[in-house]
């Protein structure tokens, strides 16, 4: 008898198409790619763009301001006068990226990677780079104007930069 009835359960989930499918699953959204896109001017302030890739993108003016920005890659893009202010770019890899005069204040670039990144004239007022991948260049580049501390993460942008 429970065989039979094990059977009948398992055919009526083949035949009327029932899936064991975790919830999460119809939540899930595939990364977005804006790779090689022109994106000049763009707004993307506030949005949701977790893991996205902007790889070899021109972003020139575009506002990101308080965008959740995780695990996002903007490598190799131009991201000048860029508003990235209180943006999270947590676990972000932005390597190769040109952000002169780009506003990174009150950002948090926890665990980023900004190798080859290019910081002329950009504003990190109160920026957390706790853990960031930086070279020694970079770093002296940017303690040399890093002052505040991040009004989400209380953490001292001098202290993130490992600044003396």
């Amino acid at each position: 008898m429970f065989w039979r009835q094990l059977t009948a359960f398992f055919l009526a989930i083949i035949l009327f198409g029932w899936a064991a499918t975790p919830a999460i699953a119809s939540d899930y959204a595939p990364p977005l790619s804006y790779s090689n896109a022109e994106l000049k001017g763009r707004d993307f302030s506030g949005q949701t763009l977790r893991a996205a890739e902007f790889s070899n993108a021109n972003m020139e003016l575009a506002n990101f301001a308080n965008a959740d920005l995780r695990g996002v890659v903007f490598s190799a893009s131009v991201m000048t006068d860029a508003n990235l202010h209180g943006a999270d770019l947590s676990n972000a890899m932005i390597d190769q990226v040109n952000l002169t005069r780009a506003d990174l204040s009150d950002a948090i670039l926890t665990e980023a990677l900004l190798l080859r990144a290019i910081f002329n004239d950009v504003n990190i007022t109160s920026a957390d780079f706790s853990d960031a991948i930086l070279d020694r260049a970079q770093i002296k580049e940017l303690c040399a104007k890093a002052s505040g501390v991040n009004p989400k993460t209380g953490v001292d942008t001098r202290y993130s930069l490992g600044c003396r």
